[in-house]
C-alpha cells in the first residue's frame, strides 16, 4: 500500500480531532495498523486512551482510506474518559456523532452527507419492545446510535439556551481540560457535573434523567423538520427557514473557534 496514502489518513483524522478540539486530545499515541484480507478499513479498538489497533484490507486504495470513517472515530475515543458498562453508550455514542461532524469542518464530508446518514441509521437510536432505557439496554443500535441521539440533543439544548454561543463542544473540552481523555477512569456523573458547569446549564442532567433509565421515544420527524433537515435516498437538501436551522448550520461551522 503507498505509503503517501495512509499518512495522510491519517492526518486526516487527526486534523479532525484536532479541528474539533483545538489541540490533539493527548500527547503520545501508538497507532498500530494492521494488514489483511479484503479491500476496506474496519476493526478499530483504542485501549486505555493511548493505543488505537486498527485494521486494513491490503487491496484499500486511496480513495477508500479518503472515506473512512473508522479512524477518526477511534481517535475521539482519546478524548473522553473510560466509563463503566453501563455508560457505554455515552462513550460510543459521542464519537459516533463527533465524528462526522469534525469531518464535515475539515471539508473531508458535506453537511449534506452527514445530516443523510443520520437520518437513515438514527431509527436505530429508538427504544425497541422491553427496552429499559440507554443505560440498561446494550444493544448495538442503543450504545451506538442512541448513544449519538442524546449527544445530539444535548448540543441542540445547549445551543438553544446559550443562543448558539456555547455547543456540546464547551462541555466535551471542559471534560478533556479536566483530565478527562481516554486514559482516565470517570464515573457518568462527573461527566455531567463537569459539562454542564461549563456550559452555565443542566442541560446534560436533565436529558440523561430522561433518557438514561427509561425508554424515551424521539420523534425523528419532527426533530429533522424543526433542523430543517429534508432526506432524500441518495441526497440531503435544506429549509433554512426551519426553527432551528442557525442551529443546523452551526453544528458544521468550519470557523475558527466555532463552539
Amino acid at each position: 500500500m503507498d505509503r503517501g496514502a495512509l499518512d495522510q489518513w491519517v492526518n486526516t483524522a487527526a486534523n479532525a480531532v484536532t479541528a474539533y478540539f483545538d489541540r490533539f486530545p493527548v500527547k503520545q499515541l501508538a497507532l498500530n495498523i494492521h494488514f489483511d484480507a479484503g479491500d476496506e478499513v474496519h476493526d478499530g479498538v483504542t485501549t486505555a486512551g493511548r493505543r488505537i489497533d486498527i485494521h486494513i484490507g491490503r487491496n484499500a486504495t486511496a480513495a477508500t482510506l479518503g472515506k473512512d470513517w473508522m479512524l477518526t472515530h477511534e481517535m475521539f475515543h482519546l478524548a473522553f474518559p473510560s466509563l463503566d458498562e453501563d455508560h457505554h453508550w455515552m462513550e460510543e455514542g459521542l464519537s459516533t456523532y463527533l465524528e462526522p461532524i469534525a469531518r464535515v469542518r475539515i471539508g473531508n464530508l458535506t453537511a449534506q452527507q452527514l445530516w443523510l446518514e443520520t437520518v437513515q441509521g438514527m431509527p436505530d437510536a429508538l427504544p425497541g419492545p422491553g427496552d429499559q432505557g440507554l443505560n440498561r439496554t446494550h444493544t448495538w443500535g442503543r450504545t451506538y446510535w442512541g448513544g449519538a441521539l442524546f449527544w445530539l440533543l444535548a448540543d441542540i439544548g445547549i445551543r438553544q439556551q446559550s443562543h448558539n454561543q456555547k455547543s456540546l463542544g464547551t462541555a466535551i473540552r471542559a471534560v478533556l481540560d479536566a483530565g478527562g481523555d481516554g486514559s482516565a477512569d470517570w464515573p457518568a456523573s462527573r461527566i455531567l457535573f463537569v459539562g454542564d458547569r461549563a456550559t452555565n446549564t443542566t442541560v446534560l442532567r436533565d436529558l440523561y434523567a430522561e433518557m438514561a433509565l427509561h425508554p424515551t421515544a424521539t420523534d425523528l420527524a419532527a426533530l429533522w423538520k424543526s433542523l430543517g433537515v429534508i432526506p432524500h435516498r441518495r441526497r440531503g437538501t435544506f429549509d433554512d427557514t426551519a426553527p432551528l436551522a442557525d442551529i443546523r448550520k452551526a453544528i458544521t461551522a468550519k470557523t475558527t473557534g466555532s463552539p
